[in-house]
């Protein structure tokens, strides 16, 4: 593993708040999601962190196998989910000994140096009829655009604080998003948004009831182009 890799890893993972807040509801909601995409297979997730979404994938009862960058992730998961496979690894070095039916990226392409570089991986690893499902912060989010409009972000896609503290080396917007899988000669199979996000995350925490956490979660599936998070569901073959 390239030592500066591993250092940016575990930096991260000390300073991670994904298990936390509206970052965990959010992770909650995504699991809702995916499980309307799953398919028939064992489950390979890239980037667990903390093992919110863990948590929900093993009660579905699958096989899985986790690969995280991170010692200190991977300590925690191996001892929390004794069934899981964990592997420490970056994704640039992981050989699976097997192909998956069901590839799960929650919250990793906005992190990798080469996102297209690790979706014509992870093309290779998806059995023929498998599904890969990635999720990834959305640029156009409302609290991206008031933040522009405020003058406190230069633009929807420029990394603020908290993309920072995460390790994020960008910020898609849907189209990027899109043509990172359509590079990568993966077919899209759906496109959707989850979480309308007006405000920060700290804003929500301190003034949002539950109900109205999980009210914004829904109405970001009505409107995805503008959720605070968007996603990929899709396969290999040939791009529309």
């Amino acid at each position: 593993m390239p030592a500066s890799e591993k250092a940016i890893l575990e930096d991260i993972a000390v300073r991670s708040v994904y298990a936390l807040g509206a970052n965990a509801a959010s992770t909650q909601y995504c699991f809702r999601v995916l499980e309307r995409f799953l398919v028939e297979g064992d489950i390979l997730e890239l980037g667990p962190a903390e093992g919110v979404m863990t948590g929900m994938l093993v009660s579905t009862g699958r096989n899985i196998t986790c690969v995280e960058g991170a010692e200190a992730f991977c300590q925690s998961l191996a001892g929390r989910f004794p069934t899981v496979e964990v592997v420490h690894s970056i994704f640039e070095e992981y050989q699976p000994r097997k192909q998956f039916g069901n590839i799960i990226m929650g919250h990793v392409l906005e992190h990798v140096e080469d996102p297209v570089a690790i979706l014509n991986q992870a093309k290779e690893w998806l059995l023929p009829g498998g599904i890969l499902f990635a999720a990834v912060p959305n640029a156009r989010s409302l609290h991206r655009q008031a933040g522009v409009v405020m003058g406190v972000l230069e633009a929807e896609n420029a990394l603020n604080d908290m993309d920072r503290r995460h390790g994020h080396r960008r910020v898609f917007d849907p189209e990027r998003f899109r043509q990172v899988f359509l590079r990568a000669g993966l077919s899209i199979g759906f496109f959707g948004g989850y979480f309308l996000k007006p405000v920060s995350s700290g804003q929500i925490e301190a003034n949002w009831s539950e109900d109205m956490l999980q009210a914004f979660m829904v109405l970001g599936e009505r409107y995805p182009d503008i959720a605070g998070e968007i996603y990929v569901v899709a396969s290999r073959g040939r791009t529309a």
